[in-house]
This record gives C-alpha cells, structure tokens and sequence, in this order.
C-alpha cells in the first residue's frame, strides 16, 4: 500500500491551507505521509500566464499524485455553496482518471472555510463529495465522538472540517476547529490502512 495521503487544497487567504496543515498534523500522528498540494489560480483574463511553480507554499499538484495517494482530503474555501473554481477546474480534468478508476475504493475526507458562520460550508462540503462519488472513493466525515462538534461556537460539522474565517482570514483556527482539523486527518489515515488490499 501506498503510505501517502494526498492533502489537495486551494486557499485564497491561508485559511485553507491552516487547515491542510492540521488536517496533515493528524495524518502524520497517525503515522502515514502527508502530502500537502494546493492548485493554481483560475483566470478570466486569458492574456495571463499562471507560474508553473507557485512563488510560495506548497507545489502544485500533478495528476501523479492521484496515482501515489492512499487516500485524499479535499479543501477549499467557499464560493457561493460550491468550491472554488480553481479546484473545480483541476478535477474537471480528471476524465483519464475516472476511466482508469485511478481513485476507485481509496477514502476522501472534504474540508471548508467561510468568510461568515451562514456562508455555505455545508453545501460546499457536500458538493465537493460528488466528483470523488464518481471517482469511486470511500468517504469518511467526523463523527460524533469528536467532543468538539458538540460544542464549537466556530467552525465543524459531521460532513467534514470546517472553519469561520471571518472574511480575509480575520480568525485564525479555533482550537475545536484545529482539534476537528487534526481528527479528520487521523481517521483519514486510520481508513485508509483499514481499507489496503
């Protein structure tokens, strides 16, 4: 088995990538690798050429990485009850993919920030779910018996991790959401060594 998990995220602000990084935290306690990419900007403007390496954070993914992972988390922020486009784009060209049933039977966990508590981070979990249905994934949310979802006044749900912002990443993670960050990222990797053939 393949003893990396795939943390594929955008992030306009860093709060994504707040959490990609403790959702990694509890992948790597867990005692598999962390794999942290994130996708480049989507553009209106088609003069604009997009860097083929970002000037900062983590790389940019490669289709490769869907083929190395055990398992795939998958973050973005908010956009109107849906992903940004930016990682919508990416997995709209993931049709070989699909074919190949290069993702079929691993375990996906999904993961938001919103600028305000009533932004959509529900919807947006539970339609960044329906690609990685037809991708033949496993998914995985937060259970109950995180004690955190019982009472946070910030950002967590049974659909997966979630964060409140506060518009241009005004809050850092609080730390029930860190905790959910970091227990979403455990069960992951829990999953996906319970899940090897």
């Amino acid at each position: 088995m393949s003893q990396v998990v795939l943390i594929l995220y955008y992030s306009r602000h860093g709060a994504t990538q707040a959490m990609a990084n403790s959702i990694a935290l509890g992948v790597e306690k867990s005692g598999l690798e962390a794999r942290l990419r994130c996708v480049p900007e989507v553009s209106n403007n088609i003069a604009n050429d997009q860097h083929s390496v970002p000037h900062s954070g983590d790389p940019y993914v490669v289709k490769q990485d869907l083929e190395d992972c055990c398992a795939l988390a998958l973050g973005s922020p908010t956009r109107f009850g849906n992903m940004a486009a930016p990682l919508k784009y990416f997995l709209d060209d993931t049709s070989a993919q699909w074919l190949a049933g290069t993702l079929e039977n691993k375990p996906a966990c999904v993961f938001t920030s919103t600028s305000s508590m009533h932004g959509g981070q529900e919807t947006t979990l539970l339609t960044m779910m329906i690609p990685l249905l037809h991708h033949g994934m496993v998914l995985c949310g937060l259970p109950y018996s995180n004690p955190e979802l019982h009472t946070t006044l910030t950002g967590g749900s049974p659909y997966g991790a979630t964060h409140l912002a506060q518009g241009d990443n005004k809050n850092k993670l609080s730390t029930d959401e860190q905790k959910l960050c970091v227990a979403q990222g455990q069960r992951l990797a829990k999953l996906a060594a319970k899940l090897d053939t």
